[in-house]
């Protein structure tokens, strides 16, 4: 470890992708090509309380591990909640922000966090991650979504760890839509069946197409659904739509649109992320309210697509306890945290405790509902 040098980068533009991606194992959301045009479409920056602060590692002048760091002065698009957190930081006259995140903006889902092929390295990034929080006098710093075999690693290095609950649909050998109906109890089977059939009585149809196959109107289309989410809230989409075409222009084949149409006229979208052998549902919107509509689009589209393709599993994000009987399951996901500040770092370690008994629970309680059949 004598000859390994660290550093902090703003940007991913000094960085060959061929050396970023020797050490990210596949993984589509944190390939060089879907975090730089995160920085290059303005997504990310200082301007949008995400400033890029990659930690990278060299050997030799060779690339042998990397963290995507970002110092945040907010907490939005992180889905692992610590708006409380900060609250409680403000009343005791403190400050929050900024803080370090380790993560993928706006995307909730696992993966690594520690890229590197090297046990000790890993081990190094972790330190030197938490160094450069403490050196920059920032409160904290937040792991979102890491591998579970990294937990180890950032508990070793002094952070807390945190579960949570996400919804993921596992493929268990299906050879079609009707076989993987088969292995519901009858009631649910019945109503899965009941509304795909009142969409095709009221027809709907759908497009299923590799994003580097779709056309320009159709990304176009896609992000009219994804910004209308956004708007009937009365707020604005995270991302902007050249975000999108950077993604179909450099890794559109790992990515899937699904168009829904009514009567030849297109009505929703939804685009999926392919990575190694797992679906990410990621984005959808509706132009027009179709009960089922969501459903069929989100779900069950991608589902039938994963069977026929062979993917292993369909990652359905956090939320929502009707995706259960729809046939995605509990699974329990993972965070890690370190706070500067002693007491509060206590006060956090035992709330997440109490936190992590009722997850358990939950966890627990999911699985008696779930919508299959007994074996």
């Amino acid at each position: 470890m004598n000859n390994v040098k660290f550093d902090i980068v703003h940007s991913l533009s000094g960085i060959k992708a061929d050396d970023w991606n020797s050490l990210n194992n596949g993984h589509t959301v944190t390939s060089y090509e879907f975090l730089a045009a995160l920085e290059e479409t303005q997504n990310v920056g200082e301007q949008s309380g995400w400033l890029p602060s990659h930690l990278i590692a060299t050997s030799n002048e060779r690339l042998v591990g990397a963290a995507p760091l970002y110092i945040k002065t907010h907490s939005y698009g992180e889905y692992i909640f610590d708006w409380a957190w900060a609250d409680a930081y403000h009343r005791s006259g403190l400050d929050y922000y900024p803080k370090l995140v380790s993560a993928v903006p706006f995307t909730p889902t696992t993966g690594p966090r520690l890229l590197a092929a090297d046990a000790e390295i890993k081990n190094a990034l972790a330190n030197a991650t938490l160094s450069f929080a403490k050196d920059n006098q920032l409160s904290s710093f937040h792991c979102l979504y890491p591998e579970i075999g990294d937990l180890l690693v950032w508990k070793n290095a002094g952070c807390l760890l945190r579960k949570s609950i996400q919804f993921h649909w596992t493929n268990q050998n299906y050879e079609n839509f009707t076989h993987y109906l088969s292995s519901m109890k009858s009631a649910k089977r019945k109503k899965i069946k009941q509304e795909r059939k009142r969409l095709i009585d009221n027809d709907l149809s759908f497009k299923i197409i590799s994003g580097d196959q779709a056309c320009e109107d159709e990304w176009e289309f896609f992000y009219d659904c994804y910004q209308h989410t956004y708007a009937i809230r009365g707020s604005s989409p995270y991302l902007n739509f050249n975000f999108f075409l950077e993604l179909k222009n450099k890794i559109g084949k790992n990515t899937l649109l699904i168009i829904a149409s009514q009567s030849g006229e297109r009505v929703a979208s939804a685009l999926n992320i392919l990575s190694n052998d797992t679906i990410l549902g990621r984005y959808w919107g509706a132009k027009a309210y179709i009960p089922g509509l969501h459903f069929e689009t989100c779900y069950y589209q991608t589902i039938e697509y994963a069977i026929k393709h062979g993917y292993k599993k369909f990652e359905g994000g956090a939320q929502g306890e009707h995706k259960l009987s729809r046939g995605l399951e509990g699974v329990e996901t993972n965070s890690a945290h370190w706070l500067a500040h002693p007491q509060f770092s206590d006060a956090v370690g035992n709330f997440l405790d109490r936190e992590g008994a009722a997850i358990g629970e939950y966890h627990e309680n999911l699985t008696t509902r779930t919508p299959f059949k007994n074996l």
